[in-house]
């Protein structure tokens, strides 16, 4: 009796330590299913290609930091026409710092002229005084620019320590974040038209939607 209970025991004790083995095999294929970017049946899945025929970008540049900015522009232009942008869908406008940049950036994005707006700037923090204030300004500007008018507003500031890391940013070691900011426009801009995401800005024609004031 002793022995069957033993072997009653035991068989539990395996299919226990069977089931658990299968539920963590279930739990790591679940997670490598993610890690890999599987989707489930049916789900549709979309990616902008990069692809920039027949695309309008307006680029925004600060004339501050030009030795830094004007390097940033030009890989941003050669990396526009390199995906198929015509030079004549790019248009560039040059303001005073990174402060005026969102402003510049939401106007232009407002006329609905162009797929995406491009902001170069550098605010480097030895140079800058204010650095945090005016850092936190372009950042949170272009970010307002973009939801508000709902047209792509790409953040191409290089926010540095000092000028070794922006000219390192700026067509040295650490490539040319102006190029990189432009991959982003074109892909950006091809998700909006690929999803039909046709620009509804918010800020526009509000006082269509209020009430007649009485006199």
């Amino acid at each position: 009796g002793r022995n069957v209970r033993r072997s009653m025991q035991a068989g539990l004790a395996q299919a226990r330590r069977g089931v658990a083995t299968e539920a963590t095999g279930r739990r790591r294929a679940a997670r490598a299913s993610v890690t890999v970017g599987a989707l489930p049946e049916g789900a549709q899945e979309h990616v902008g290609s990069l692809d920039g025929t027949g695309l309008k970008f307006a680029v925004v540049v600060a004339r501050f930091n030009d030795l830094i900015t004007r390097p940033l522009l030009e890989g941003a232009c050669e990396t526009f026409t390199r995906y198929g942008v015509a030079g004549s869908d790019i248009e560039v406008v040059w303001v005073p710092g990174a402060f005026e940049i969102p402003l510049i950036a939401q106007q232009m994005a407002a006329t609905s002229k162009y797929d995406a707006v491009l902001c170069i700037g550098a605010v480097i923090r030895g140079a800058t005084t204010h650095y945090d204030s005016v850092a936190g300004a372009a950042t949170n500007g272009t970010l307002n620019a973009s939801l508000n008018t709902c047209v792509p507003c790409i953040f191409g500031v290089l926010t540095t320590d000092n000028m070794e890391q922006a000219f390192d940013r700026a067509g040295g070691k650490a490539g040319n974040k102006g190029s990189e900011a432009a991959v982003t426009a074109i892909e950006t801009a091809n998700v909006m038209k690929q999803l039909d995401l046709t620009p509804k800005p918010l800020f526009l024609n509000m006082e269509e939607g209020m009430p007649e004031m009485e006199d």
